[in-house]
């Protein structure tokens, strides 16, 4: 069947990662092509039903940026370690798990171009899929032994904190730009810094290397997610993988909307973009359009970009620990195609 084909390069379109080095390449792709085989075989279940619903998101593919972190890390140490691939599916599965319990707490019609679970079947049936995903990776990480285990625990821990601090919202006193920034360290750092970590420890990198990994991920994860606000604001296309603005419509408040409503600057434009968002969702297609128009121009938007900009030299910076060689400077073409991408 054609959902069968297992093409480990295609999702790494977009990402941004320059190999350097076709050797490196090639160990990366192999790592990722045999992830993509152990995630089709992990969900597969005695129950049709329950395999076709659980490969329902497998199949549709994705960036697999989770595994292509524990793949880059594995080569500071032993890339073709038996644990490594192991690692990455249990990455990618609670990564997955988390896609099923997100669609229904945002009621998305359309996830990675294709139906979504709870559109296609229903809320219930999303939830316990992605338990079940949940499930499935744990016992992949069982085998990989009890500081896996653990970690990976811990790390689902901090991502539902995130998920919770995000749908509470910030409390009384709180400052709503600090509070962003540290539900984006739960909600996407924390997977991307434990993938890099896997990568590390499972590949036999030394300990200060695994360590610098870690940091690493969970940098380059926040300055990720950031970038991704600001195409949604700055693309004229579809570059950021849905329509410009969606953000906006939703009243979804991402950095540059909130640098602009936390902005005292007196000129016009600035108090009219400010009277538009204190409105919450922008519906109406006019305001939208001026509203986009305005933070496009803003200088809550240069703002913003000088905030990814930050992270992504963070995430630079905390590479420092580890061998200047290709998969160190793989790693660090991710922090130039962010800091360029929404420049």
């Amino acid at each position: 069947m054609v959902e069968d084909v297992v093409r480990p390069a295609d999702g790494l379109t977009g990402i941004g990662l320059d190999f350097v080095d076709a050797q490196l390449e090639a160990s990366v792709l192999d790592v990722l092509a045999a992830v993509e085989t152990d995630l089709r075989a992990s969900v597969t279940s005695a129950d049709p039903f329950v395999t076709e619903a659980a490969r329902h998101l497998v199949v549709a593919g994705g960036k697999r940026f989770r595994p292509l972190l524990v793949a880059l890390g594995a080569q500071f140490g032993d890339p073709t370690a038996p644990q490594v691939v192991p690692a990455a599916v249990v990455m990618e599965l609670t990564h997955l798990a988390t896609l099923y319990h997100d669609d229904v707490m945002d009621e998305a019609p359309v996830r990675r171009g294709a139906q979504s679970a709870n559109s296609r079947w229903t809320n219930s049936v999303a939830i316990l899929v992605g338990d079940y995903l949940f499930a499935r990776a744990a016992d992949i990480a069982a085998d990989l032994g009890i500081e896996a285990v653990r970690l990976q625990a811990r790390t689902f821990a901090r991502l539902v904190q995130g998920q919770i601090a995000e749908t509470v919202g910030p409390r009384a006193g709180d400052d709503p730009v600090t509070h962003y920034l540290d539900v984006i360290s739960g909600k996407t750092g924390s997977l991307i810094a434990t993938s890099a970590q896997f990568g590390g420890m499972f590949g036999n990198a030394s300990a200060e290397h695994t360590a610098a990994l870690a940091g690493y991920g969970e940098t380059i994860g926040v300055a990720f997610q950031l970038s991704d606000d600001l195409l949604d604001i700055a693309s004229e296309s579809v570059q950021s993988g849905k329509t410009p603005g969606t953000d906006l419509r939703e009243g979804v408040p991402t950095l540059p909307v909130l640098y602009a409503l936390a902005s005292d600057d007196s000129d016009a434009s600035s108090a009219r973009l400010r009277d538009i968002l204190s409105t919450g969702p922008v519906t109406d297609d006019a305001l939208h359009a001026e509203a986009l128009g305005l933070l496009r121009e803003s200088p809550a938007m240069k703002r913003a970009r000088e905030t990814v900009r930050s992270y992504a030299e963070d995430a630079r910076q905390r590479l420092s620990p580890l061998p200047d060689c290709p998969p160190r400077r793989a790693l660090e073409s991710l922090c130039d195609f962010i800091a360029d991408r929404t420049s």
